[in-house]
């Protein structure tokens, strides 16, 4: 279960509200006047979340390369397809 702080608790307590939560779960939940609003873990897990984005992207492209979606033109006729609206 994610751990909540308040926003009253993070101006009170500072990191240490965040320290607290974060402790055994690697993630906390911020809420504003009662609804979630942040969602804050170590910046190790948040690296991971990245690189786990990039390399589904990744595996997008190659899968979009495999089944023949994209386009081969130079520079020039790029700039002219993206910019004629």
């Amino acid at each position: 279960m994610i751990k909540s702080v308040t926003a009253n608790e993070l101006k009170t307590k500072g990191l240490a509200a965040l320290d607290s939560a974060i402790s055994g779960n690697n993630e906390a939940v911020i809420t504003v006047r009662g609804k979630s609003k942040y969602i804050v873990l170590p910046f190790e897990r948040y690296n991971h979340f990245r690189e786990c984005e990039l390399e589904s992207a990744l595996q997008e492209s190659r899968n979009d390369m495999l089944k023949g979606r994209y386009i081969e033109e130079t520079v020039e006729q790029h700039i002219k397809r993206i910019t004629s609206g």
